[in-house]
């Protein structure tokens, strides 16, 4: 089955693309940390072990999941003994290592999610930084089910709206960097917009189905190639098995009928199994697109402060950031690596960058300044996957896009340093100074504005 030349490139790539994508201990344990209040379930941090926890007896109101139809977990544990969501920690100090599939993790998971459902019913309103007039934000999941009723892949949708621009996709995740408020007394007009749902099947849905087909196809053809070469040497090798048996049953040998049954048994079940894994592989091929819903909307309105000096100060320039990200992909390329501009997507990084010599995957958040020195700033959402993605996570800061760009060195792991809190606007900002090689990170910075 293995060809004759790997492609290792590839191979690199999907590996790259998986880490890129995987759920990290760092935000399974923050989800479980943060969803255990509305149980309510006690769990006391283990500091000197990583993403590790002591977890109190088990709720009853967590135990009602096992009844589900659809729980295919072992039942909770009265009391789980002392957890981590990393592995290697878990292994190495024999903890509970509690993951997508654990029974805690599930039962927490579908508790929150159905104590979410009442409020997703009713909506939200945020204040945004980024936004300059109100826009309404849908929130949709769409599954992929193929012909034998199992879902492939789900996904969330997020459909920002405005009055008069086009519908855009965004990451869901970029909620997290709005301020929660009360609705205003007059609601904006863009919060009765139609429904997006025909923009969203023919921009976002389409093409979810076509990438999932796309993926599927390849991996059952992987599987099909190796059902057929297994099963073709076993159907010859019962071939082979028939043909000695009618051999001996000629020459009267004892006990070769009943060889020969037996034989002839084993070749009726490997075509008949055959016969089965390939319609089963059909079915496989076959994927719709099912459930797609409309969980919830949020309405997005400019925050009042946008405009006043102390948070405009805080604000990134539009110019200098583009400068800053043109110099920072010529220097990903330059050293030889792959690279991709994510601005847009609202992910908490900027670019991507695969050596494809070494496999290392880079997150990069780029900061543009106009000076040799100045303040950066963190959206909620960046400052979480910094912390969350340590392991290439990067800030990569340009100074004098006003004047002649410079590109200073590298920082891998910026959540090290303090950020101070804006509480007011719920961003977080670090003071640089270049005018000293290499640039200084100034940690001692009093806070902005006293928050």
């Amino acid at each position: 089955l293995a060809s004759k030349k790997l492609n290792l490139e590839m191979l690199i790539e999907r590996r790259a693309r998986a880490q890129e994508r995987r759920l990290v201990p760092e935000t399974i344990a923050r989800f479980i940390r943060e969803a255990a209040e509305y149980v309510p379930f006690s769990l006391k941090t283990v500091s000197q072990l990583p993403h590790a926890f002591e977890p109190g007896r088990t709720p009853s109101v967590l135990r009602r999941y096992e009844r589900d139809p659809d729980w295919k977990l072992p039942a909770l544990a009265t009391k789980y003994p002392r957890c981590s969501t990393d592995r290697e920690t878990a292994e190495k100090n024999n903890l509970e290592w509690v993951t997508p599939g654990h029974p805690l993790f599930e039962a927490v998971r579908r508790h929150t999610y159905l104590q979410g459902l009442d409020p997703f019913g009713k909506g939200g309103c945020f204040y945004s930084l980024q936004h300059d007039k109100p826009v309404r934000i849908d929130f949709y999941k769409a599954r992929v089910v193929d012909g034998l009723g199992h879902v492939t892949h789900e996904r969330l949708f997020a459909v920002e709206t405005s009055e008069d621009g086009e519908p855009r996709l965004q990451e869901p995740s970029m909620l997290g960097n709005f301020t929660p408020t009360e609705p205003p007394d007059a609601i904006p007009s863009v919060a009765t917009v139609p429904d997006v749902g025909a923009w969203l099947n023919e921009h976002a849905l389409t093409p979810f189905l076509e990438e999932t087909r796309a993926e599927r196809i390849v991996e059952v053809d992987r599987i099909a190639s190796h059902v057929e070469l297994s099963l073709t040497e076993l159907l010859q090798r019962a071939d082979e098995e028939i043909g000695r048996a009618a051999g001996e049953v000629e020459q009267k040998v004892s006990g070769a009928e009943g060889r020969l049954a037996l034989a002839e048994t084993r070749h009726a079940d490997l075509l008949s199994r055959r016969d089965r894994r390939r319609k089963e592989l059909e079915q496989q091929r076959s994927l719709s697109l099912q459930a797609v819903e409309l969980i919830t909307s949020g309405l997005i309105l400019p925050h009042p402060e946008r405009d006043t000096p102390e948070v405009q100060r805080l604000r990134p320039n539009l110019e200098t950031e583009a400068i800053a990200m043109d110099m920072v992909m010529e220097y990903e390329r330059n050293q030889g690596r792959q690279v991709y501009d994510v601005h847009e997507k609202n992910l908490g990084y900027d670019i991507t960058s695969l050596d494809l010599n070494s496999g290392e995957l880079r997150l990069i958040e780029v900061k543009g300044l106009g000076a040799a020195s100045g303040t950066i700033l963190l959206t909620p959402n960046e400052c979480r996957v910094a912390e969350d993605r340590r392991d290439c996570y990067w800030l990569y800061v340009v100074t004098h896009c006003g004047t002649q760009p410079q590109l200073q060195e590298p920082i891998k792991d910026p959540a090290r340093f303090e950020w101070h809190e804006v509480t007011k606007v719920a961003h977080y900002y670090l003071s640089v100074d270049a005018l000293t090689k290499p640039m200084q990170v100034r940690e001692d910075t009093p806070r902005y504005g006293g928050q």
